[in-house]
């Protein structure tokens, strides 16, 4: 049997975390590691990725990262706010300096949320503070598509948000 290598390579995506000196910690429900995984196919991303962190259930986010439970009593799941305390657990948890984080449907699972519905969060860490970025995308097509397409896109926006952050982390 052989591999079809059609995912994207993320080659630009280490290469800029190496130039600015960035180490990411993931923290990942709907993905589930496929942020981390297809940041590790990428050659040279043992110094940039410290751990992934996946925590399916709603008892692992809190357990694992401390998502505080009126975090997830308060907001579906498939939120930015319980992104967000993903993120923040994640890098809590870790020596990283950026912690991305997804969580999201990829089907009809949830009859308030549109199939395909990701949210997402990146939390950088450097000397002067920690700056924190939510936003939520929606993708179309079959189930391991839309996980697939929303690990590439929390990696493709690293930079996008660390620009944004001031991008100050240098050596």
């Amino acid at each position: 049997m052989t591999a079809n290598n059609t995912a994207p390579d993320h080659r630009e995506t280490v290469d800029y975390l190496k130039r600015h000196t960035l180490v990411v910690v993931t923290a990942e429900s709907c993905t589930a590691g496929l942020i981390a995984s297809r940041l590790a196919a990428a050659p040279g991303a043992g110094e940039v990725l410290e751990c992934a962190f996946v925590v399916y259930d709603p008892k692992a986010k809190r357990r694992c990262l401390g998502v505080p439970a009126e975090v997830l009593e308060r907001n579906n799941l498939t939120s930015e706010p319980v992104a967000l305390e993903m993120a923040r657990g994640a890098l809590r948890h870790s020596d990283a300096n950026v912690a991305v984080s997804n969580t999201g449907v990829a089907d009809d699972s949830d009859p308030e949320i549109t199939p395909g519905t990701q949210c997402y969060a990146w939390v950088f860490r450097d000397a002067e503070g920690v700056r924190e970025f939510t936003e939520t995308r929606v993708f179309e097509g079959e189930r391991n598509q839309i996980r697939e397409a929303s690990a590439d896109y929390a990696l493709g926006r690293i930079a996008h948000y660390h620009a944004q952050s001031g991008g100050q982390h240098r050596a």
